[in-house]
């Protein structure tokens, strides 16, 4: 399976290969992998395990190598390697001033791979293994899973190399987060081109409503996964917030942020609707314009 995504700026496309390979394909292909390995991987306590090492001073050793594989522009963090206190420290490091600028219209919450579905019920024609995919069965909540039924659907999924901080795509009031608990598998494309409704169904995860004057209330649900033990939250619940104010951060590992808008008041970017049909996420950086 290659990954595959589209730099929008050159518009070329790009295959990842994400850190862990192998590993991935073994316990989401291999059958020995996926009933014997990926059970205790995708439990709390693994995660927590390797959450405190990432947080020892002595996991700072990583970081010069995790730099240098992953090519991650150091240019834009606030912190020089040298000042980092842990792995975890520099893993949701924060930016200079400016280092993400906040573009007109509504904008991604992170840098990361963006899928985007103008209906929810066409996400099932883009991962079609596994069982249909349900807004109530994401949300946890059958009423409130009712009121986005007609929405249009976004997945931003951050790489182990990204900037792991997320903001709001637009200007309103944060509602207190709703959690949800569970496991910890990986949302890799390898785990999700599995199964994506047992992925986003059954990690741990969390959502806040964000109410605008404007656009209706769009939907925010950062989602955890393998070796992210933690989704850390940095706003004030009913306190208003501007467009690219922070909401929170993960810690190591690869994540995802879904983001569920009225689509008759927020109409999505066309390039990235069409990438998405043609099995291409889209790479986006923090506060870039993805929709009007």
């Amino acid at each position: 399976m290659e990954i595959k995504f589209i730099n929008r700026k050159t518009n070329k496309v790009h295959t990842e290969t994400p850190p862990s390979e192998g590993l991935l394909k073994f316990l989401y292909d291999n059958p020995f992998g996926k009933k014997a390995i990926l059970p205790i991987a995708k439990r709390k306590f693994i995660s927590e395990f390797y959450g405190k090492k990432m947080d020892k001073a002595s996991s700072t050793k990583k970081i010069e190598g995790f730099v240098n594989q992953l090519n991650i522009d150091m240019s834009e963090s606030a912190k020089k390697i040298s000042e980092f206190t842990s792995f975890n420290d520099f893993f949701y490091r924060k930016l200079k001033p400016n280092a993400r600028p906040i573009e007109e219209g509504f904008v991604s919450p992170g840098d990361g791979k963006l899928l985007a579905f103008e209906k929810v019920s066409d996400v099932h024609n883009f991962f079609i293994k596994g069982r249909q995919f349900t807004l109530a069965e994401f949300l946890n909540d059958i009423k409130l899973a009712e009121t986005y039924k007609n929405a249009s659907l976004l997945i931003l999924r951050l790489a182990p190399n990204d900037y792991h901080r997320y903001h709001f795509p637009y200007a309103g009031t944060p509602s207190v987060s709703t959690k949800i608990k569970g496991s910890y598998l990986s949302v890799s494309p390898y785990a999700l081109a599995q199964n994506f409704t047992k992925v986003f169904c059954e990690n741990k995860r969390e959502f806040c409503t964000l109410k605008t004057e404007d656009k209706g209330n769009i939907l925010i649900a950062p989602v955890g996964a393998t070796m992210v033990g933690s989704i850390f939250e940095t706003y004030t619940a009913n306190t208003p917030i501007n467009k690219g104010d922070e909401m929170g951060y993960f810690a190591f590992g690869g994540s995802t942020i879904v983001l569920l808008i009225d689509r008759d008041k927020i109409t999505i970017d066309a390039d990235i609707l069409e990438n998405t049909k043609n099995k291409l996420e889209t790479f986006v950086k923090m506060g870039e314009k993805i929709g009007i």
